[in-house]
């Protein structure tokens, strides 16, 4: 029987995804992807042109899942916006580790690596990204017609919180002090707690 070709697509992705999370995409082969997935060569180039393609595929699944994720701790189940909102962060926090593997810091991995290396890899996870503050924004402006978070300027608020926990990932993956993320956390609830005048 054959394979279906969607299904080897996406095992050739789920199979690069984990080793350019782990070692990063310069210093993961084709080879060693071509190995790791259990392909031949000319079965990449099938769906692949190139390395950087595959790169960029990569990233547009991570934001795919990553994204589905978020739309459902900010699904209006349960609690008020604040309440949703903070859950993404405690989230964050709880996929942050030390050794920052899998898909846990896919962004914080990427983002430095390959932004001066490849256009069609910056662009995408800037597209995933700006997305990713796009929801916090929607989240914000929830809490803030609630009544649970202050009145403050949505789009810049969640610019600057996504912005501080890239960051502090970033940190802890230099110091591996989950102290930084709590401090990220900290600062967090602060900013939701009291209006911030220079945003409104």
């Amino acid at each position: 029987m054959k394979s279906d070709p969607q299904q080897t697509r996406q095992h050739i992705i789920d199979s690069g995804y984990n080793l350019i999370s782990s070692k990063g995409f310069t210093h993961v082969g084709l080879a060693q992807i071509l190995k790791f997935a259990d392909v031949p060569k000319g079965s990449f180039y099938h769906y692949f042109k190139s390395k950087e393609q595959f790169g960029e595929e990569i990233i547009n699944s991570f934001f795919d899942s990553y994204l589905a994720i978020i739309d459902q701790l900010f699904a209006a189940k349960q609690g008020n916006g604040h309440d949703r909102l903070m859950s993404y962060w405690l989230h964050w926090q709880s996929t942050q580790t030390s050794e920052c593997n899998d898909q846990k810091c896919l962004v914080v991995k990427l983002s430095a690596e390959v932004a001066d290396l490849s256009e069609a890899m910056r662009i995408a996870l800037n597209k995933g990204s700006t997305a990713v503050i796009a929801r916090i924004a929607e989240a914000i402006e929830a809490g803030i017609t609630d009544g649970s978070i202050p009145q403050v300027h949505p789009q810049n608020t969640a610019e600057m919180l996504y912005q501080l926990w890239l960051g502090a990932s970033l940190r802890n993956k230099l110091v591996r002090d989950p102290a930084v993320l709590e401090r990220a956390l900290a600062m967090t609830k602060s900013l939701l707690a009291q209006p911030i005048s220079a945003m409104k």
